[in-house]
């Protein structure tokens, strides 16, 4: 014992304990637990005991059944001599009894986990119990009606009378418990791990935090900023913790204290720095390190579409620490959207998602920063190398204050670890399958995330490949790390810790082992359990799932406690953004020029398309180009208008053409990066930038080439003696708000392939639209709808230069006012052609929240 700490002993079930305060105790049905009760009022995680730093504690870890103290239930109680605590039941459940150790006192070892296994665990149902369903290959066995259909009882209710119509799963007949806080009440906030290491506050003394050695709380984490935060005492004896302008935040119970800001912090709060937690205890700090050894569950997610169809039905399940598990089950089962439900990214409109017994969408603001997922499609560019785009992801992920040689550190890290380090400057688009899919976890393990989620990793890789990727699976979750994989894939399960089978219509059918899930089903291949679900599709998989001895033994206890949330409505999740928005600005022009650059095509395409476009306007005849007759300033000459009408078309296509494809490619990548901290103005900002340079190019390369061989008007209207450049100016501004109108289709479309025909049909409006065709403005109506077509001011803008109105005298004889040869006119035309793409370019970023995880949309 520890100088100062009172010694204790510990009774329970014949076995005593002599208790060590540096560690802690577990209690439940749990074999792996440190004191195993089989008993059946015991939760798997009944309680823990364990020194808090002024006194002993037992503390319920959210039981079905409950702790009892005095016959009152509670939920953390301070123990010593004389204390006697029941578990599961207040007269009559498992009695712990806490006593002053004698002279001789033995401290006896806590039973190892076979043992304990061995004398108390549970044993699998015998072979000839039968379940309701025989397979249909062997016994030609049909769904009957519920009605006619015996439920499949567990064997000790196996005797009891059967109730008819008896589908109530069986934990709505247990008590519900009462939730413990989540949001700083007092609740277990770390399980029931013991606090890393401990440190002392002074009154007068400011403790400050950070990844600098120079710091009293030294943090080494590359997700906390070299000076992060300061815990101060205030004149009434409490304390704060103020924010030093951190990249990536620091948060008191989840949520985010203001930048350079302050916030109070009491017993019951928990401040949360990169991977580490704190929470005051007296004038103590516990520091909690988030090494893997964390829990996560989920309990009753109920998912709800627009018409009250439910695709997520009382989803319930715990992951244990440090597993890999999968998720397998037919199409339409709800796998995709457990996933996103799990994540965050789109939270259930019932249930809670429970990280270290923490409510993730609540708290998602912190806890975001643990949790790496990997979606379906390559999370990185294709065009880069694997180097390169690790380098990237880093500057955008880790604190802006991060040194270079930091980050290359970490990088050169995960490559050894995932032995891509041969194929680092290898481009992403050169590796096979199996490498790309390392490359995306790679990019997510760069933070250290507790845990990771992957979405169909093996879609698409032959067996050798997916066996590949598994066995990286394993490895990672070996590592420390918790891993839930969704696969259509079964042939590696038996890798896996624990398997969750869904079923159609979105409810659970099996959760346990991958071993015992074929006997579970009583089908020889999996292939024969995916036939059954659909050709049985209204039958009540979840109802016999929940009938069965394996729910017991594995979801009973989590699936009996009340949900936290319903109709949960979660509150924007506000992010903070590991880099300052200019530095994300700079990255991702970087990174965007660097992914152009690498693609040849595009560049062959940046430059030939404009010169065939330009090229094509020369093939029209005309005496006089754009300008006059030369002797008569009256003389008309409709050639210039079908010349403009080419130049201004052809821009049209160019600048959309850039940009239609840029944002439906970049939809996962934004996805996530946006999840991480990405800036959506930031994002939407390099878009511009960088495609309006290309655009600008483009728009003088036709310039040059439509107007170098044109007699052109004699005079302009801003520039008296170079009015080509004012026609190019308008050319050129035309090109960014079609690129802007690009924008816009990529962010409406649901794939690439549907870019293409509203691109042409986007050229083909701009042509009816430029007002030289037919006489549109004096026609109510449409006059103002090609007030929305950027070909139309950009026309007026050039024909009032060229004095269009002398040039194309309607029959009417009604002149076009946005044709007027005034300067006036001139500069109303551009900056309402300008505005038009400013415009727009709100309404792309209005578009993106469409592409960004629920939880944190404002």
């Amino acid at each position: 014992m520890g100088h100062g700490v009172p010694e204790l002993v510990l009774e329970l079930n014949g076995r005593t304990w002599t208790l060590d305060p540096s560690r802690s105790y577990n209690v439940g049905r749990d074999p792996q637990g440190d004191m195993v009760l089989d008993d059946a009022r015991v939760s798997w995680r009944h309680a823990t005991v364990r020194w808090a730093g002024r006194s002993w504690i037992i503390e319920d870890q959210g039981s079905t059944n409950g702790t009892y103290a005095q016959g009152q239930r509670i939920h953390q109680m301070e123990i010593g001599p004389g204390s006697i605590v029941h578990l599961g039941n207040a007269t009559d459940g498992p009695r712990v009894t806490l006593s002053a150790p004698a002279a001789n006192a033995f401290s006896a070892p806590p039973a190892s986990a076979p043992q304990q296994q061995a004398a108390q665990g549970w044993q699998a149902p015998p072979a000839h119990q039968q379940p309701v369903q025989q397979p249909p290959a062997q016994q030609g066995w049909q769904a009957p009606p519920q009605a006619q259909q015996p439920p499949y009882l567990p064997p000790q209710q196996a005797q009891q009378p059967q109730q008819p119509q008896q589908s109530a799963p069986p934990q709505q007949a247990r008590p519900q418990q009462e939730r413990p806080a989540q949001q700083g009440g007092g609740g277990p906030v770390h399980g029931d791990r013991s606090p890393t290491t401990f440190h002392r506050l002074d009154m007068g003394r400011v403790m400050r935090i950070g990844r600098a050695l120079e710091n009293e709380l030294v943090v080494s984490d590359l997700q906390v900023s070299r000076h992060h935060a300061e815990f101060r005492a205030t004149p009434d004896g409490r304390f704060e913790i103020h924010d030093l302008g951190s990249h990536n935040g620091t948060y008191v119970n989840g949520q985010p204290v203001p930048k350079s800001g302050k916030a109070p912090v009491g017993p019951n709060d928990i401040i949360g720095v990169g991977h580490s937690t704190f929470r005051l205890v007296g004038d103590r700090l516990e520091e909690f390190v988030d090494t893997g050894e964390v829990s996560f569950s989920a309990r009753h997610l109920t998912v709800t579409v627009d018409g009250g169809k439910q695709i997520l039905k009382d989803v319930s399940f715990g992951v244990p620490e440090k597993s890999l598990v999968a998720v397998i089950g037919p199409s339409g089962s709800g796998k995709s959207t457990l996933l996103k439900a799990l994540t965050g990214y789109r939270p259930a409109n019932q249930g809670d998602v429970l990280y270290d017994n923490r409510n993730l969408y609540k708290q998602f603001a912190e806890l975001r920063q643990r949790i790496g997922l990997v979606p379906q499609d390559d999370i990185l560019h294709k065009e880069l190398t694997v180097q390169k785009a690790l380098r990237y992801a880093a500057k955008l992920r880790f604190p802006g204050d991060t040194a270079e040689s930091e980050r290359e550190a970490r990088i050169d890290e995960v490559l050894r670890e995932l032995k891509l380090d041969i194929h680092k400057d290898k481009r992403v688009t050169s590796l096979s399958g199996g490498q790309r899919k390392r490359v995306s976890v790679a990019l997510e393990l760069l933070t250290k995330p507790s845990l990771i989620f992957l979405d169909e990793p093996t879609s698409g890789l032959d067996p050798g490949m997916d066996r590949d990727v598994m066995q990286l699976l394993r490895g990672l979750a070996d590592d420390g790390r918790t891993v839930l994989v969704v696969t259509h894939s079964v042939a590696e399960l038996a890798l896996c810790d624990k398997l969750l089978v869904m079923a159609p219509g979105g409810g659970v059918a099996y959760f346990g082992p991958p071993d015992e899930a074929l006997n579970f089903f009583q089908y020889d291949s999996w292939a024969d359990v995916f036939s059954a679900f659909e050709n049985y599709r209204d039958y009540d998989w979840m109802g016999r799932w929940r009938g069965s001895p394996h729910y017991q033994m594995y979801a009973a206890d989590i699936d009996a406690v009340a949900p936290q949330s319903v109709n949960v409505q979660v509150p924007p999740a506000r992010i903070h953004k590991s880099q300052s928005w200019g530095s994300q600005l700079w990255t991702l022009m970087r990174r965007y020029v660097s992914v152009l650059a690498s693609d040849r095509g595009f560049l062959g395409l940046m430059v030939i398309l404009p010169a065939v476009l330009g090229v094509v306007s020369m093939l029209i005849p005309s005496d006089y180009g754009l300008g006059y007759g030369p002797l008569n300033r009256h003389r008309t000459n409709r050639d210039a208008s079908t010349i403009m009408l080419i130049l201004a078309v052809g821009m049209c296509f160019s600048g959309a053409a850039n940009s239609v494809r840029e944002l439906i490619k970049e939809r996962v990548i934004y996805e996530r990066e946006r999840a991480t901290g990405l800036s959506r103005s930031a994002y939407l900002m390099s878009k511009v930038i960088v495609l309006g340079v290309v655009t600008a190019i483009q728009g003088v390369i036709i310039a040059a080439i439509g107007f170098s061989t044109r007699n052109m008007p004699s005079e302009g209207l801003i520039v008296a003696k170079a009015p080509a450049i004012e026609m190019a100016l308008a050319i050129i501004a035309l090109g960014f708000t079609s690129m802007m109108f690009g924008l816009i289709i990529s962010a409406l479309v649901k794939t690439a392939e549907k870019t293409m025909p509203l691109l042409v049909m986007f050229a083909i409006v701009q042509v009816v639209f430029t007002g030289v065709l037919f006489q549109l403005f004096d026609t109510p109506g449409v006059a103002q709808f090609a007030w929305l077509m950027p070909s139309r001011w950009a026309v007026a803008a050039m024909g009032a230069t060229a004095d269009m109105n002398t040039l194309l005298p309607w029959e009417l004889g009604n002149p076009d006012p946005l044709w007027k040869h005034q300067t006036g006119v001139y500069v109303m035309d551009m900056i309402i052609l300008i505005t038009l793409g400013i415009g727009l370019a709100f309404v792309v970023a209005r578009l993106l929240r469409r592409h960004e995880p629920e939880v944190m949309r404002k």
